[in-house]
């Protein structure tokens, strides 16, 4: 879906530019009306004539459409305009004779239209109308005009040919997220407890932000106005009198005044109430290219929808509400452009490092022959702390996106896939007198050789010391997390300690395997390559620790993982392992390779020979695979001094 979109924007910016270059700069020209007298009128009208050439009646034959299919610029690029902005409680214009001074927040004469050097700015105050003090709309009505017209529609002398008048609202209004009612579970009693006011639906309030862009857009052209974007047709004003050309199909418009509330955050946002009795205004009036002004009013357009459709309860395409756009304006806005690039740079890289750890780690599970190595009880333990956390993302679904959900989800699946790898899972009848009829029971795949053995017997050790450390730790936060913070529900409570835990003590899961790697003395065992892109990511997690607003004891968490890295460094220096030949634990090396290779090489007879001698092609690719196998064998068997094979045995 990005590269969709970004490819679009990149073919859409190219065919503009090719456009601009054939077609170079528009200018006026100057032609003759049908009273034969000199005119200056627009020269990028392409085959719609120029409005004061229009022909006063149409031609016999031709039918007027009332949507016009085609539309050209009725003014020339290089006209000067008048624009006058009034504030109002007011969607119905007054004359600008009765409105008061103050409410005309801009007076500008002779702004050059096309002339992308002329930006002005306009800082000015007003007082607030009490009806937008009660939730109600601030209407802007723009009146807009040739130098020396009159703006006023109400005014005689009014021409629609020279001026016009338009409204936008310069407030918005923004469905206030739910704020769930949180407690001290030890403190709160159901007697004392005031009984909470629950809306019948979203609550909806009037924002306003003190900053606004006014942006012309001279170069919009000839445009089909049927299958302008939604986004874009919302600024385009069609000339008043819906004259046509003498074809009856085209007609023209003013020119296009974007009102870009692109860059204004909701955290910049002021809540409008009976306490605000005054409000700033800072305008900027200058012009826009059009290929940026339809990317911006197309994407700003989008997430407003998102969190219409999100204030309804209904899901958008995206499944977001507009949050996630809001912080990354957010981001764009308050951080240097350097760090903001390398941040870019290494969020691409975490992704790829993220999907290579993930395809190592499968890959490594899959061609494990044996258990030796593998703590079962860490993958158990990373499934209990996955599922906390996917639990406590659902409590607090409000502020998760449903892809950091379905991410969770995921690790979930790979790590219950590991088990399965590694030891049989059964449901097996319960001991006699239990409450629960079945209960889920772990069985070695086979007979575990001696190296095995001590794979778990080194496991049991150091989840035992870990329980000693954990175990305390866990029971003073939970014991503080209730006697000092509040919480929705005992469910929420629970799920926000355990998580806690995990969250603070996660790095802890690795110890079990660097233990038993110290008590092999090898690391052969380890899926080298997924760990390697695993740690990659730790360090890029550091990089986001500085770039990203956090609390200083969060900051420091992120460099947990790295001690356990260095670590594990260290065992691989100590530990060193030829990935050359075939390991202490018959893995790896090259004659495995040579082994997938034969397996999978289909059985084909020598180009020029008789067929009848394919089956003897085949019998010695067999042989050499027995051969193989027997090597193999033979090293696995002088390794763990044992290659007995039987029933599968319990694993308590």
């Amino acid at each position: 879906m990005i590269k969709s979109a970004v490819q679009g924007i990149a073919i859409f910016i190219g065919v503009q530019w090719v456009m601009g270059r054939f077609q170079g700069k528009p200018t006026t020209e100057v032609v003759k009306d049908a009273r034969g007298l000199d005119i200056t009128v627009p020269a990028n009208t392409a085959d719609i004539p120029p409005f004061l050439a229009r022909p006063d009646v149409l031609p016999d034959g031709v039918e007027y459409s009332p949507m016009p299919h085609r539309i050209a610029p009725i003014w020339p690029l290089d006209s000067s305009l008048d624009i006058t902005i009034v504030v109002s409680p007011s969607f119905a214009a007054a004359p600008l004779a009765k409105v008061p001074k103050e409410r005309r927040v801009v007076d500008e004469v002779g702004f050059q239209l096309g002339d992308y050097k002329d930006s002005r700015v306009i800082d000015t105050e007003f007082a607030v109308p009490k009806e937008v003090q009660n939730n109600g709309t601030l209407w802007a009505h723009f009146y807009i005009g040739l130098t020396g017209s009159k703006l006023d529609p109400s005014t005689a002398g009014y021409d629609p040919a020279r001026a016009y008048h338009f409204i936008r609202p310069l407030t918005q209004y923004i469905v206030q997220k739910k704020v769930h009612k949180t407690k001290n579970l030890l403190a709160a009693t159901e007697g004392d407890e005031p009984e909470e006011v629950v809306q019948a639906g979203p609550v909806i309030t009037s924002h306003y932000h003190p900053n606004v862009s006014l942006s012309f857009i001279p170069d919009s052209g000839v445009m089909n106005y049927p299958s302008l974007h939604p986004a874009v047709s919302q600024y385009v004003r069609l000339e008043a009198s819906g004259a046509r050309d003498g074809t009856g199909k085209n007609g023209w418009y003013y020119p296009v005044l974007f009102v870009n509330t692109f860059w204004q955050l909701k955290s910049q946002m002021t809540t409008l109430n009976s306490t605000v009795t005054r409000l700033p205004l800072h305008i900027n009036l200058n012009h826009l290219a059009n290929w940026k002004f339809s990317i911006l009013a197309s994407i700003d357009e989008g997430a407003k929808t998102a969190q219409r459709q999100a204030a309804l309860g209904q899901t958008s395409a995206s499944g977001s509400d507009g949050s996630e756009f809001e912080m990354i304006k957010e981001v764009l806005l308050d951080t240097n452009i350097y760090l903001l690039g390398t941040t870019i740079t290494v969020s691409i890289l975490h992704m790829i490092f993220e999907m290579l750890a993930f395809k190592s780690d499968i890959s490594h599970f899959r061609n494990k022959k044996n258990n030796v190595g593998i703590s079962v009880r860490s993958i158990l333990a990373n499934v209990f702390m996955q599922g906390v956390i996917f639990l406590y993302l659902m409590d607090n679904n409000d502020n998760t996106s449903w892809m950091i959900l379905f991410s969770q989800g995921m690790g979930i699946v790979l790590e219950l896939w590991k088990i399965t790898t590694v030891v049989n899972v059964r449901v097996r009848d319960a001991a006699p007198g239990s409450l629960i009829p079945y209960r889920i029971a772990f069985e070695d795949k086979h007979v575990l050789s001696d190296t095995e053995e001590k794979t778990k017997e080194y496991d049991a050790v150091a989840f035992s010391y870990m329980y000693m450390i954990a175990g305390p730790l866990l029971l003073a936060y939970a014991a503080y997390s209730l006697k000092y913070e509040t919480h929705k529900s005992w469910y929420s409570f629970i799920i926000a300690t355990l998580v806690g835990s995990v969250y603070a003590y996660g790095f802890l899961m690795m110890i079990p395997s660097l233990y038993i790697n110290y008590r092999l003395k090898s690391v052969a065992h380890m899926p080298a390559k997924a760990m390697t892109y695993k740690f990659l990511n730790t360090f890029i997690d550091d990089l986001f620790a500085f770039t990203i607003k956090m609390p200083t004891l969060h900051r420091l968490a992120t460099f947990r993982d790295d001690i356990i890295f260095f670590i594990y460094l260290y065992q691989s220096y100590k530990y060193k392992v030829d990935y050359t030949r075939v390991n202490e634990f018959g893995q790896g090396g090259e004659e495995e390779q040579v082994e997938d290779k034969l397996a999978n090489k289909p059985l084909t007879a020598i180009a020029g020979a008789d067929a009848r001698a394919a089956p003897e092609v085949g019998k010695e690719a067999v042989e050499k695979l027995e051969k193989l196998q027997k090597l193999l064998g033979d090293a696995t068997s002088q390794t763990s001094g044992s290659s007995k094979k039987g029933n599968a045995t319990k694993r308590k």
